[in-house]
């Protein structure tokens, strides 16, 4: 009797994972149900984590309360890996799928962590340079994916190479994506390295600080392609790999659509974040259209 209650507690967990997904990241929702069945309920899991850390920061106006829900989710991952439970659903999965197929616990700290150092700074600090985000990107992104490759036994350091890139890709266009939200919600908090920032004009002195303003939209417009050709260069870095990732690997690259479908976008609005084309859709463009072109890459085994 146990064992029935705990089974259906455990699918009740993994559906919320998926709903979670779904409802906040329906572009990568649609690439994880193309992964094989043992990756797709892990990948979920990962991706609910990423759901829940991620929205930390914008589920109060207090900072300091989303700052209190990472270091929740940074006492959660210890717990698991002590083996104690967790009354939280994409906790159970996690904990579920940790168990099973022995996760690594560094890349989950590792995601946590840089998501708590990112809380932490101050609303006037300006990242420094490019790197700092392709960092906070393989961080963040391109651990689900390192993840998600050990669940499905794969041990490639080609594979690992390819989602390093994918993953600091698709983080360096979430970042752009989300430019105007951060601009109308932490007016200084914009993640526009400093010295891309002062190259085209966005970097001014106010008070004795140095800050980003975005009022000139031909700079910034230069600015965004300047940091989106970064991400163009690690989608093209994880392509030319593609001949030596194994065959079971190219499922999760499949990651890589919403990344080149969001760049695409860009480009067809001159790198203009603010223009409301890309907020229509999935990324820009249609539902059907953005399907069609996960199911291409899915069906070709081309990421």
């Amino acid at each position: 009797m146990r064992g029935s209650f705990t089974s259906s507690r455990l699918r009740a967990a993994f559906s919320h994972c998926v709903q979670q997904v779904r409802c906040y990241d329906y572009h990568h929702y649609l690439c994880l149900l193309e992964l094989p069945p043992i990756m797709r309920k892990v990948a979920f899991a990962l991706r609910a984590f990423n759901v829940e850390t991620s929205r930390a920061m914008d589920v109060s106006s207090d900072p300091k309360i989303g700052l209190m829900r990472l270091l929740w989710w940074q006492e959660v991952i210890d717990k698991i890996y002590d083996q104690k439970q967790i009354e939280h659903p994409t906790a159970q999965a996690l904990s579920s799928v940790i168990s099973e197929h022995k996760i690594n616990k560094s890349w989950l700290k590792r995601s946590v962590q840089a998501r708590v150092k990112d809380a932490r700074k101050e609303p006037s600090e300006i990242p420094e340079t490019m790197e700092g985000l392709e960092k906070y990107a393989e961080d963040t992104l391109s651990t689900i994916l390192y993840m998600t490759l050990q669940a499905g036994g794969i041990r490639s350091t080609t594979a690992d190479h390819a989602a390093s890139h994918v993953g600091k890709a698709s983080g360096i266009l979430l970042l752009l994506r989300s430019l105007p939200y951060h601009a109308n919600r932490h007016r200084h908090s914009l993640y526009v390295p400093r010295k891309i920032a002062e190259k085209h004009g966005l970097l001014v002195e106010k008070a004795g600080q140095k800050e980003i303003q975005l009022e000139s939209r031909e700079s910034l417009c230069e600015a965004v392609f300047e940091m989106a050709s970064v991400a163009n260069s690690h989608l093209e870095k994880a392509r030319e790999l593609a001949g030596t990732v194994p065959k079971e690997a190219q499922p999760v690259m499949l990651q890589s659509v919403p990344a080149q479908v969001l760049l695409d976008s860009l480009r067809k609005t001159h790198f203009d974040v603010f223009d409301p084309r890309l907020g229509r859709g999935v990324l820009g463009i249609s539902p059907s259209w953005y399907q069609l072109k996960v199911k291409w890459a899915s069906w070709s085994g081309k990421y």
